[in-house]
């Protein structure tokens, strides 16, 4: 499996990797600091830059299916951007690249994935959906009567204001199974079977199970 590395360090930059598989559908390495479409938010975008100092757009960031050759076990495919065909074809696999995310578009992400958190802290109804991109971000709620406006956006930026740290700590399965109501999403169950399970803690405000990517404080 791919080592993902933007789990403990968000805002980690690049990294260097090693090649393993190579198509026409993307690039997998052994590590990456790419963030993997899923759970609402967008993938990464950025480049990789060879060992002679090519760079290979990619476009986009998904989960491997786990199929195809290279592909047998669960990992993160790096999609390249339209005219990348030549880039690939030179690439090979055990060949070490350097994966360079597009900084200002993964920051975005994770201002607005964070403020999905301080919404779901403000509005106390399930959550059924969720879209987090470089442009906007949309949590949908499971709830009939309407939302004042001004109260969310005043209490948004009360919480803003007040420097809430952020930090990721984890949760065994059975710990999780003794406090069900952490669980806000009715779309997106948490990843189980790892013995293990990843929580979004926002100091005094909120505390659920993600797997995306955050910034450290709520003033950021």
């Amino acid at each position: 499996m791919t080592e993902e590395l933007f789990r403990e360090e968000p805002y980690r930059r690049e990294t260097t990797a090693e090649v393993v598989a190579v198509s026409p559908a993307g690039v997998r390495l052994d590590r990456t600091v790419f963030y993997p479409r899923g759970g609402g938010q967008a993938g990464d975008a950025g480049v990789l830059v060879t060992s002679g100092g090519k760079e290979i757009a990619i476009a986009d960031t998904v989960k491997s299916p786990g199929e195809g050759p290279g592909e047998g076990e669960r990992g993160i495919l790096h999609v390249p951007a339209p005219g990348q065909e030549a880039l690939l074809e030179a690439l090979r696999p055990g060949e070490t690249v350097t994966a360079r995310i597009d900084w200002d578009r993964r920051h975005r992400h994770m201002r607005f994935h964070t403020a999905t958190h301080l919404l779901c802290a403000i509005v106390p109804h399930q959550t059924n959906g969720c879209s987090i991109t470089a442009q906007y971000a949309r949590l949908d709620f499971d709830m009939v009567e309407p939302l004042e406006k001004e109260v969310l956006e005043r209490e948004l930026a009360r919480l803003v204001a007040e420097g809430h740290d952020v930090r990721t700590v984890w949760i065994t399965d059975e710990e999780l199974d003794t406090k069900p109501e952490l669980v806000r999403t009715m779309s997106v169950k948490p990843p189980r079977g790892l013995g293990r399970v990843r929580l979004l803690e926002i100091d005094g405000v909120d505390l659920q199970p993600c797997g995306g990517t955050h910034v450290a404080n709520t003033r950021e």
